[in-house]
Formats: C-alpha cells, sequence, structure tokens
C-alpha cells in the first residue's frame, strides 16, 4: 500500500540518521519490535484510546523479553503519540532498504521444499553473490509446493530452479 509507505518513509529516514553510528544494533531491535507490532491483537490495543503510550511499550516491552534501549522507548511514543503504531512493519522494512543501500547489500529470500544446511547454504549464499554481484543477507523459508531445487528473490529479480518451474515449463511446452 502506498498510503504505509509514505507515511513510514520520514520516520524510517529520521531513525537512521538518527543512529548512524549503530546501524546494526538499531536494526536488530526495530526487526524484532516490528514483528512484535505486527500482531493484530497488539494493534487493536495500541489503537483503543483508553490504552496510554506507556502501557502500549510496557506490553512490548513485555513481548520483547529483554529491557528496551532508550532509543527504542523513545522511538515506540513518538510512534503511538502520532498514531502510527501500526506502521512500524513498513518502517522496519525502509529502515532495512536504507541500511542495505549504506552497505551495498541486498536482502535474499530462499525458498526451498527442504530444510537447507548450514554448509550447503553458505555455498549457495557465496554463488548468489557471485551471480547478483553484491552482498546479500540471505534468510531461507520452506515451501513444500517447489518438490526440489530452489527459487531465490532478490529485490524484484527471481531465480528459480525448482522441481516445479521446470514442471510448468515441460506443460507450457507440451501445450504449445
Amino acid at each position: 500500500m502506498a498510503e504505509l509507505a509514505t507515511i513510514a518513509r520520514p520516520y524510517a529516514e529520521a531513525l537512521f540518521k538518527a543512529s548512524s553510528s549503530d546501524v546494526a544494533g538499531t536494526s536488530a531491535w526495530l526487526e524484532k519490535i516490528a514483528a512484535i507490532a505486527a500482531n493484530p491483537e497488539l494493534q487493536q490495543f495500541a489503537d483503543n484510546p483508553k490504552a496510554t503510550a506507556e502501557q502500549v511499550v510496557g506490553v512490548v516491552a513485555g513481548a520483547f523479553g529483554a529491557p528496551l534501549a532508550p532509543a527504542a522507548q523513545n522511538f515506540l511514543s513518538a510512534l503511538l503519540e502520532n498514531g502510527r503504531f501500526s506502521v512500524l512493519p513498513e518502517i522496519a522494512k525502509q529502515f532495512r532498504a536504507l541500511a542495505n543501500a549504506k552497505s551495498g547489500s541486498s536482502d535474499a529470500v530462499v525458498y526451498s521444499a527442504f530444510p537447507i544446511e548450514a554448509a550447503a547454504l553458505a555455498n549457495v549464499s557465496a554463488a548468489l553473490e557471485k551471480r547478483f554481484g553484491r552482498k546479500l543477507q540471505v534468510t531461507v523459508r520452506q515451501e513444500p509446493e517447489l518438490i526440489g531445487g530452489i527459487r531465490v528473490v532478490v529485490g524484484d529479480e527471481v531465480l528459480d530452479t525448482s522441481v516445479k518451474a521446470r514442471l510448468e515449463q515441460m506443460k507450457v511446452a507440451l501445450v504449445a
């Protein structure tokens, strides 16, 4: 949704500028808080006019599992006071994009039918970095419907070597 992206951009840029000395640390707590904030029940609680910003920050801090950094508490409070708590996942996404742009890397999602061992993932990651010509932050997601092989998504580029894709190509060739 373009509206969420438009609302999130100034917050992501401001947080990025404010945390320029510790982008990795800020990214770590922001990703975790964004995952917590994506919970629909928590968003409903945050939108409740009877719930104070301190109460919502307390719930997020409890779910975080460790004391929140002062910057995280201040950022959450600012979002809550401005009614922007629901935009937090989009802010995290844009912050990650800014951090990747600064470091010259990209996010890559590897979809696999089966779990990938660490050694195999390191080999795949190295091959993908060579193929795409940049450092990649690789995450793995299991997708059993691929049958075998992998599908890699890096930004708007897709590399699909799955059995499912090959079967689809054979089907198209046979039907044509």
